[in-house]
């Protein structure tokens, strides 16, 4: 099993675990030695994994740290645990700090067992930074960050490929970091930076005001049609794959009642769409399954025909919900936490498939589970 699987199925435990966990040590249990363990170390063997381990620190006798990773009986990885939902961000990783002067290890993590934050030394040698280079969330986690998870894992640890990526890892989070900020409140300056470019009068402070709200608008409206346009392009460049924002007969109504409002299909949608490419392209060619986006969900489509719906994404709403249809194309709704939650309905999916294609889909029988 590869590690983006082995993370997904933890992540599924963890949604399911997080109300059942509510001691440090069953956080520690539940979900961070399985983490470890999916990275590739034996987390019963001492000479991989020492739990609570202890090196004297100054005047600080007998502090431990949660987990350490070893290798050749020196720590290269530290782990310090906090219980599920603690907020990370408010907490000081004191014993990660102090460690990293007095050991071999270059990466410490802090983690909730859902958060993980890791940290390295890259602006002063032995001292830990202020801030970790990679983060993320289990439950949510992106192929990227995996492919840099990656490189933690037993087989392919290397501390110098990872030093060579963590830096720009770093910088990169810090200006995505000041861009959601000026994303969600511009600052002074961002807003003169901008008013001083396009307006000529004076900045007065009733000015000013009004364009920090133009900016912020400004800004969303820029992001926004710069991601779709990006998306919608790179979709429409791949191979047999069809992208439509026509509406269907139910949504014509809904289009008067917005105005006619453009139709953007979103992320979520998009990356919707694939898992569901992605699952059925073990039955059918990946070439015949289509996207089109309607006012009130993107639909799924075999062989770009409205005949043959796979299912819709209803992710419009504050709920989404995965519409899957049977046999007689009546369309069942589930509610779904994330997108990754798709993969969940795989079965039911390629049976939709055999609907139309009289393909033999192999379910699993009540014994084998």
């Amino acid at each position: 099993m590869d590690l983006v699987d082995k993370v997904r199925e933890l992540a599924a435990r963890a949604e399911k675990m997080t109300g059942q966990l509510t001691t440090e040590e069953a956080t520690k249990n539940a979900l961070v030695m399985p983490l470890i363990h999916a990275l590739g170390y034996d987390v019963f063997n001492p000479l991989e994994v020492v739990p609570e381990f202890t090196a004297d620190v100054g005047t600080k006798k007998g502090e431990k740290v949660d987990y350490a990773i070893m290798s050749d009986s020196k720590p290269i990885m530290l782990f310090e645990c906090k219980m599920i939902g603690t907020n990370l961000e408010k907490i000081t990783p004191s014993q990660l700090y102090r460690y990293f002067s007095v050991t071999d290890a270059r990466f410490g993590v802090l983690t909730d067992g859902i958060h993980y934050q890791i940290y390295s030394d890259l602006d002063a040698p032995n001292k830990m930074d202020a801030r970790p280079f990679l983060e993320f969330r289990i439950t949510d986690i992106s192929e990227k960050t995996v492919r840099e998870l990656k490189k933690f894992t037993k087989e392919s640890f290397d501390i110098e490929d990872i030093l060579s990526t963590a830096s720009d890892l770093k910088y990169t989070k810090g200006i995505k970091r000041i861009l959601i900020e000026e994303w969600t409140n511009p600052s002074e300056d961002f807003v003169k930076l901008f008013a001083s470019r396009v307006y000529d009068g004076r900045l007065t402070q009733s000015t000013r005001e009004q364009f920090a709200i133009i900016t912020k608008q400004a800004f969303q409206e820029f992001v926004s049609e710069m991601i779709n346009k990006r998306l919608k392009t790179a979709l429409a460049n791949e191979t047999g794959t069809s992208y439509s924002n026509e509406l269907d007969e139910g949504d014509h109504e809904a289009a008067k009642a917005t105005g006619d409002k453009e139709i953007e299909t979103t992320e979520d949608e998009l990356e919707g769409y694939h898992v569901v490419k992605s699952i059925l392209r073990e039955i059918v060619k990946p070439s015949r399954i289509f996207i089109r986006d309607t006012q009130s969900y993107c639909g799924v489509l075999l062989d770009d025909n409205n005949r043959k719906p796979i299912c819709r994404l209803l992710f419009n709403g504050g709920t989404k919900y995965l519409g899957i249809f049977d046999g007689s194309k009546n369309m069942t709704r589930h509610a779904i936490q994330s997108v990754n939650d798709i993969y969940s309905f795989a079965d039911q999916l390629k049976a939709t498939i055999s609907f139309y294609d009289k393909v033999p889909v192999e379910l699993p029988s009540v014994a084998s589970e």
